[in-house]
């Protein structure tokens, strides 16, 4: 089960296997959108080698010049032996799947089967910044419901925003996140059961975005929300993307419940043509043979909370902190340091520390950043250090 760590012992913390000069040679994003000054604690990519179930698979592939176009049913089967295995859910069928280019274009093409031009998308803020740029995009409009000052799902906020989506009768979407980011909270059974009637009650279509559900630290327990009674008109996205560090190598899988199988059904040829083979082959491997590596890097990952807890206790101790079980992200909360509504501009330019501005993530974000925390403890002590000497 997931949060046991099996097999970390005999698994190096993949978070400690690069040095800064090798990491820098990348060129990634993460690595190549600031000076060589400038530490990257930014976006969602990790600092850590290619599993090596992962990297077989893909190297074999191209030894055989298998860079075709993908074909059968191994990534949602291999998926669905993960789920039972980790998360004790064999609710997952294979016939209920679709493959998508990446999660965010399958949350697009989720919202588009559900909802039409200028319908409502629930989202609880501060979330991902990606969910107003693609639901904007895509025509449709946002309605916030923020987080409670817990970081949890503020239920009557949710109801609220529910409403004011439903008004004159247009069909409306919730996008889930979850585990949430940026705040790494780990919903509850409880909570996305209550999220399940209150959706059914006001007949809001629920859109499940959980490409972190395998990062789930020691003790915790990632709920599927298709798992909880009555989510079977739900849609959920997944993808071993974010697990084992494979944006580059892009493949995800929309899964529906039992009475969103409709649904998935009308998913274009088109959209499941554009997902990459390799990619497929990637997040098969991933699921099927990553698991001795996954559970390494969530010690590792578990490892880099308390250090960065304990390095703001010391360091910059007015910054609020709360470590969420789930995800590599750190929400910080930044206000205290008097640098205004975006510390992250002011941290980057005098500290040359590059994080999230939390402006991006929507009401609630003011003040606050979102660091990665999937690197080693040295550039994560360092980072600290950097950020410390803003305010001193």
């Amino acid at each position: 089960m997931s949060g046991t760590h099996q097999g970390s012992r005999d698994q190096a913390n993949p978070l400690r296997q690069l040095r800064l000069d090798q990491l820098r040679r990348r060129t990634s994003v993460k690595w190549r959108e600031y000076p060589d000054d400038v530490l990257p604690l930014w976006v969602a990519e990790m600092d850590v080698p290619l599993a090596e179930p992962v990297a077989r698979a893909i190297t074999d592939a191209v030894a055989l010049g298998d860079t075709g176009y993908t074909a059968g049913t191994a990534y949602p089967e291999a998926l669905a032996e993960f789920a039972r295995r980790r998360w004790g859910w064999d609710g997952l069928a294979v016939e209920r799947t679709a493959l998508v280019p990446d999660v965010m274009h399958g949350v697009v093409e989720a919202l588009r089967l559900l909802t039409g031009p200028g319908d409502a998308v629930v989202v609880n803020c501060p979330v991902y910044p990606p969910f107003y740029g693609f639901v904007g995009h895509a025509g449709r409009r946002i309605v916030e419901a923020p987080l409670g000052d817990d970081l949890r799902i503020d239920f009557g906020t949710l109801e609220e925003a529910f409403r004011v989506a439903r008004s004159g009768g247009r069909p409306a979407a919730y996008l889930l996140c979850n585990p949430h980011n940026p705040t790494g909270v780990l919903h509850t059974a409880d909570e996305l059961t209550a999220v399940a009637a209150l959706a059914g009650r006001y007949g809001v279509r629920v859109v499940a975005d959980e490409i972190h559900a395998p990062l789930v630290g020691a003790g915790a327990r990632f709920v599927p929300y298709l798992s909880v009674p009555d989510a079977e008109h739900g849609l959920s996205l997944m993808s071993a993307s974010k697990g084992w560090n494979l944006a580059g190598l892009r493949g995800g899988l929309l899964v529906a419940g039992p009475a969103a199988a409709g649904d998935v059904a009308r998913i274009p040829f088109e959209v499941s043509v554009g997902t990459s083979h390799l990619g497929v082959i990637a997040h098969t491997a991933a699921f099927r043979d990553g698991g001795d590596w996954l559970d390494a890097l969530l010690t590792g990952l578990d490892d880099n909370r308390r250090l960065l807890a304990a390095l703001l206790a010391e360091h910059l101790p007015t910054v609020r902190y709360r470590p969420g079980p789930a995800t590599y992200l750190a929400w910080l909360d930044c206000r205290g340091l008097g640098l205004g509504d975006d510390p992250a501009a002011v941290l980057l330019d005098r500290g040359r520390v590059a994080l999230n501005s939390g402006l991006a993530f929507g009401t609630g974000g003011a003040g606050h950043v979102r660091l990665n925390l999937a690197t080693s403890p040295e550039l994560l002590t360092e980072a600290v250090r950097r950020m410390a000497t803003v305010v001193t």
